[in-house]
């Protein structure tokens, strides 16, 4: 295993310890840890070298996202693995959290309602859509129920990704029902577990 992917085990497993595995809210499936908080701009990602997590740089300066702050809170899922065999980045899943701006650095219970495949720069980064408990959002199962309780939220997720990077980089494949979103979700865990024992 490389340098680089054990650090990464060994910060998600830093961040993980966080969790309140106590946590009994029925519908929670997964816990996100929260890299930018909604209606940010601030581009903050967990490090794979130190496990800080630090804001992202480009050309040696602070990344700051020109365009609209995000629509919702964004992050990972810990001890997960978006698997390059299966088109992932190797990588962590990436996820966004709907509800109330949560503080950077949180790490939060989720249940899954879907997932928004996009392709950025024909590389495959999809993003699982979670709702958190303490919010509006929770009586939200899927993408369907978004969609009827909440008309136009897809539409906007959708758009700011296609276009916060500036026009051409990003494609949207549309969205997937929650079914295949936790069946990503499981071959993740699955994959980092299976990657963890390998490196013991």
């Amino acid at each position: 295993m490389s340098l680089s992917l054990s650090l990464l085990f060994s910060c998600q497993k830093k961040h993980s310890q966080a969790i309140d595995h106590t946590h009994k809210l029925v519908g929670v499936n997964a816990y996100a840890f929260i890299e930018i908080p909604a209606g940010t701009q601030k581009k903050y990602e967990l490090d794979k070298e130190s496990g800080r997590l630090v804001q992202d740089e480009i050309d040696g300066a602070p990344r700051v996202i020109d365009y609209l702050p995000y629509p919702s809170n964004y992050g990972m899922i810990p001890n997960t693995i978006s698997s390059k065999s299966q088109g992932g980045d190797g990588d962590p899943l990436d996820i966004l959290v709907l509800g109330p701006n949560i503080r950077r650095g949180m790490t939060v219970p989720v249940k899954i309602i879907g997932m928004l495949k996009l392709m950025d720069n024909n590389e495959q980064d999809d993003k699982l859509i979670g709702v958190y408990p303490n919010s509006n959002f929770w009586k939200v199962s899927d993408m369907n129920e978004l969609e009827s309780s909440y008309p136009g939220v897809t539409e906007i997720l959708e758009k700011w990704f296609l276009h916060y990077k500036g026009e051409g980089h990003i494609q949207s494949l549309g969205y997937r029902n929650q079914d295949e979103a936790l069946h990503i979700l499981y071959n993740a865990q699955k994959e980092f577990k299976t990657l963890s024992s390998s490196r013991n």
